[in-house]
């Protein structure tokens, strides 16, 4: 299986290249400049200058692109949909780091997380973009998508247990009431869905046992 890993020097990104790699996957990472992942195999190009033919030998895309900035923060939803222009029509599976905050509170799917009264005012900015990236998403049914969203604690530090809760739209919490994940476990269920490909055209979540 052939993965390309853009943004694969950022913290995740590296994360799933190390994950990917300790499986014995065909691994490149998609950079902005020096690699400094553990993959071999490299293309160094902004991510909006990525072609059709970049991506056209992949079976799995996987995009860990991020914005924190109030200018750059619609880059979220420009970039996921430059890729899907990419690769519409074709087999080629594209997965993207989503947020916690465009989970469900129930199933009844009307009320997000980051719209609630309590959510940190910090982290409003970029939660809004990922849910406006995850809306333009799902109007994609040339593309097979998904988007995976981490627990609201996601931890760059943590330890890799090897063991997920995989949930879907609705906020999850474990048996100790924790909404966690490292970034080391999420990456296991990152390359997981790679390989499975289960998910298709969804949204799933991804939480800490």
């Amino acid at each position: 299986m052939k993965i390309a890993v853009i943004a694969a020097n950022g913290k995740a990104g590296k994360k799933i290249v190390d994950e990917a790699l300790s499986r014995d996957l065909d691994v490149t990472a998609i950079v902005r400049g020096e690699n400094k992942s553990a993959a071999k195999k490299v293309i160094i190009k902004e991510i909006l200058a990525l072609t059709k033919d970049d991506l056209k030998n992949f079976d799995v895309v996987i995009d860990c692109f991020g914005a924190w900035t109030p200018e750059t923060l619609p880059l979220h939803t420009t970039t996921s949909q430059h890729l899907c222009d990419l690769l519409s029509g074709t087999n080629t599976r594209l997965l993207i780091i989503g947020g916690a905050g465009s989970l469900y509170l129930d199933k009844t799917h009307t009320t997000q997380v980051f719209q609630t009264k309590d959510f940190p005012k910090e982290y409003l900015p970029t939660a809004t973009a990922q849910s406006n990236e995850l809306d333009e998403l799902r109007k994609r049914n040339d593309v097979k998508w998904t988007f995976v969203s981490p627990a609201a604690d996601f931890q760059a530090e943590g330890e890799r247990t090897g063991e997920y809760i995989l949930a879907g739209e609705e906020f999850t919490l474990n048996d100790k009431g924790e909404s966690v994940i490292s970034y080391a476990d999420y990456a296991v269920a990152m390359i997981d869905e790679a390989t499975k490909g289960n998910n298709i055209q969804k949204r799933i979540s991804i939480l800490k046992k």
